[in-house]
């Protein structure tokens, strides 16, 4: 898991079925910090997410199928819950 941005949408008019129905985010990855890295992903949005959003994903396939309730499915990444507030402690 890790916490994203929300950066754009993507629409795509030929995808397989398990994308029908779906809304696909592109959630670029974060630091601890709160800085935007190079990295992204696609995601599935269950959280009805929006652009400039910080979002928390999953990013492992088995996790993701389950939580779509896809036994096989070309899905890795799910939106699983908007961030409000990230605290960071020194141990």
């Amino acid at each position: 898991m890790y916490i994203g941005q929300v950066s754009g949408t993507v629409v795509a008019t030929i995808k397989d079925e398990a994308f029908y129905g779906q809304k696909l985010l592109i959630v670029d990855k974060l630091t601890p910090e709160g800085v935007v890295t190079d990295e992204y992903d696609i995601c599935v949005d269950t959280a009805q997410a929006g652009v400039g959003d910080r979002v928390l994903v999953l990013d492992e396939g088995t996790g993701a199928r389950q939580i779509l309730k896809q036994k096989v499915a070309p899905i890795r990444a799910v939106i699983v819950g908007i961030v409000d507030d990230v605290d960071l402690e020194t141990v």
